[in-house]
């Protein structure tokens, strides 16, 4: 388990939260890239940290099993983490949750799940809906 890429377990792990840590831990480090285990979450989430600048570039490695990724090159990531209980928010009460997971206004990033896919808090305001809090990254 030390390469950042688990084995088939008996017991109930969240993936994305350890595909987070993985991902910070290695940018604390230094380190210009990790492994982290694959998941339909943990693609959109990667596509999202690309898209936002965190991340550089990811690659999928078929290992006959569920495959994991390969993260290359770290943006400026201070922390990051998944939000549990996924708290259910409507699209009036945004401001309030970036004011308890963020630093300061327009830093950071909330991943939410809505009905039209998992979007950025950015993205959420545009679409004026409202959905469940995945995970944060600043």
């Amino acid at each position: 388990m030390s390469d950042g890429c688990y084995e088939e377990v008996g017991y109930m792990v969240d993936l994305l939260a350890d595909a987070l840590n993985i991902i910070k831990v290695h940018r604390k480090a230094g380190k210009s890239e990790c492994k982290i285990p694959a998941s339909k979450l943990i693609t959109v989430v990667l596509k999202i940290l690309q898209r936002e600048g965190y991340i550089h570039e990811f690659e999928f490695v078929d290992d006959g099993r569920s495959g994991y990724y390969i993260v290359k090159g770290f943006g400026p990531i201070n922390d990051c983490g998944v939000i549990k209980p996924r708290f259910p928010i409507k699209k009036d009460e945004l401001v309030i949750w970036e004011q308890q997971y963020l630093p300061s206004k327009d830093f950071g990033t909330l991943i939410i799940s809505t009905p039209k896919g998992v979007l950025t808090n950015k993205e959420l305001r545009e679409v004026k809906l409202g959905g469940r809090l995945i995970a944060y990254i600043y």
